[in-house]
């Protein structure tokens, strides 16, 4: 079974019971955002968890060891050329002893799981895609958010996605989903997909209770709204999106190649201004995350059993 790595600093944390944040590590690498925002995106998501409270612990496989937690020594590492890894990649990627394996969603969440890293932040999930009745595209995040008991911070899912079925997804796995201070499912670049959240909490001790109290151990999905300044125009988004999925439909683009072809043509449509809006949200989400970490660590030892979490894998 997955043993990570994990660091001094994270593993001293969750010996403490201090609050704990993991991070994905593809949105820092050369398949996320473009350089230098990408080590933007990284020094701000790790400020904003350390100003919250918590430690970060960015998730990567490097050398081919799952890692949970890094030195700072280490961090130019992932911001160059990376090979994806999904869950499903990990136990590959470290047979094959990858030089940097970027994680994903539902690869950074499993390894949050096995460290014992109850909250972990990103951008935007994955989901169902346009069209998943005829090609069964369906992401694995949102497996992994059903399978680990994991907080998933994030600006709700990728917008180029099927949102509604993605919300149905997630009901009949018995996730939780929770509108932080918002009433509506957020479109990952705008505040509003049009589609209400099941619940909506105003604070991170609510999101800790209702993790203690799942029937289930089962992840929690806080969706939380981009700031309002850094808001898309709605409809110019809606627009990109579709000149873009054509042109990948077109182009033969699918699977895994299809997030970070859509995300190029929305930065050229936007003309850039999609980049200020990704880091502003992740590191919101990063915020926000650190808060809910917080609450989490607080929870006395009957409720944090309840959580279902697991106890750490020492670092090696």
């Amino acid at each position: 079974m997955l043993s990570p790595q994990i660091s001094v600093e994270v593993r001293t944390a969750i010996d403490a019971r201090h609050a704990v944040v993991a991070l994905e590590s593809t949105i820092f690498s050369n398949l996320g955002l473009p350089s230098p925002a990408n080590a933007e995106a990284l020094d701000r998501c790790i400020a904003a968890i350390r100003g919250a409270g918590a430690v970060p612990a960015v998730t990567a496989i490097l050398d081919g060891v799952a890692r949970v937690g890094l030195d700072p020594v280490e961090h130019d590492r992932i911001l160059g050329p990376a090979r994806k890894a999904a869950e499903r990649d990990v136990p590959v990627a470290m047979a094959q002893r990858w030089d940097f394996g970027a994680t994903t969603v539902s690869a950074a969440v499993a390894l949050a799981a096995a460290a014992g890293v109850e909250v972990f932040a990103t951008g935007g999930i994955g989901g169902v895609h346009r069209g998943a009745e005829v090609t069964g595209d369906i992401s694995a995040d949102l497996e992994a958010l059903a399978a680990h008991p994991v907080i998933t911070v994030s600006a709700g899912a990728k917008a180029f996605l099927d949102l509604g079925r993605t919300l149905e997804y997630l009901e009949t796995r018995g996730v939780p989903v929770l509108g932080w201070q918002h009433d509506w499912f957020p479109a990952f670049y705008t505040r509003s997909s049009g589609l209400a959240v099941p619940h909506r909490v105003e604070d991170a001790a609510t999101v800790a209770t209702v993790f203690a109290a799942r029937t289930r151990p089962v992840g929690v999905l806080v969706a939380v709204p981009i700031p309002v300044e850094a808001e898309l125009d709605a409809a110019a988004i809606d627009a990109a999106l579709g000149h873009a999925l054509e042109a990948a439909e077109a182009s033969g683009v699918g699977g895994a190649a299809v997030t970070p072809f859509v995300l190029s043509a929305i930065a050229a449509a936007t003309g850039g201004d999609s980049v200020p809006a990704n880091l502003a949200l992740a590191e919101r989400n990063a915020s926000v995350a650190g808060e809910i970490a917080v609450a989490v660590s607080r929870l006395d030892p009957i409720g944090r059993r309840a959580s279902g979490a697991r106890p750490a894998t020492p670092p090696r």
